[in-house]
């Protein structure tokens, strides 16, 4: 059974990165490249902090932390410990994969990019209220292509991207439900609903 999937996770692998075209690679490369999303991040925290007022010196330090945790863990804990080598590393996959972002470091389990992008886009889902639901939707397109972005180049097999996805899903739950239930205490604010801070559509965000 583990060989199976072994196999299938190889061939999913082979399958993103040999379907290639000039246009996806400049694509590709662009969405895996971090340094490229900090003027969105910046605008994103502004606006964060337009919304949620004073609120925002509690909100934006979870999120922080939910990033922070899903980049720290999945780098140096996972990766060290399992010691898993990036297919790029691989030698009986690297010769045959197009390398044309480089290879980046040695050992790939788990993605770092999957567990920082779903750290981000899991916590806005659950804290924003639903009248944002389309940039919701644009958030979780975002860190899918990032997280697609790093299989197409190769530097991660689908089971490390899924295996961080899932991390930072589930920091990001951790840290959104701890906003919520603090969020209430302090401030008096936020109507939880299941898993989403969910305010009333009609009233504006207290701040």
């Amino acid at each position: 059974m583990i060989e199976a999937l072994q196999s299938f996770d190889r061939w999913l692998l082979v399958a993103a990165n040999t379907n290639r075209t000039p246009t996806l690679d400049a694509l590709m490369v662009f969405f895996t490249e971090r340094l490229v999303w900090f003027p969105a991040y910046f605008v994103l925290l502004v606006m964060l902090a337009y919304l949620f007022g004073r609120r925002a010196w509690l909100l934006l330090p979870l999120l922080g932390a939910s990033v922070a945790l899903a980049d720290g863990i999945s780098s140096r804990l996972f990766k060290p410990y399992f010691a898993r080598l990036r297919p790029c590393h691989d030698p009986e996959l690297s010769a045959t994969l197009n390398l044309i972002n480089g290879c980046g470091g040695q050992f790939g389990f788990m993605s770092s990019h999957a567990a920082n992008a779903f750290a981000l886009t899991v916590f806005m889902a659950l804290v924003l209220p639903r009248r944002y639901r389309v940039a919701k939707w644009l958030l979780l397109g975002w860190a899918l292509i990032v997280s697609y972005s790093r299989i197409y180049l190769a530097a991660h097999f689908p089971s490390d991207v899924l295996a961080g996805a899932i991390l930072g899903s589930l920091l990001a739950w951790g840290s959104a439900t701890l906003f919520k239930r603090l969020d209430v205490r302090w401030f008096g604010s936020g109507k939880a609903t299941g898993l989403a801070l969910a305010t009333s559509e009609k009233a504006p965000i207290s701040r």
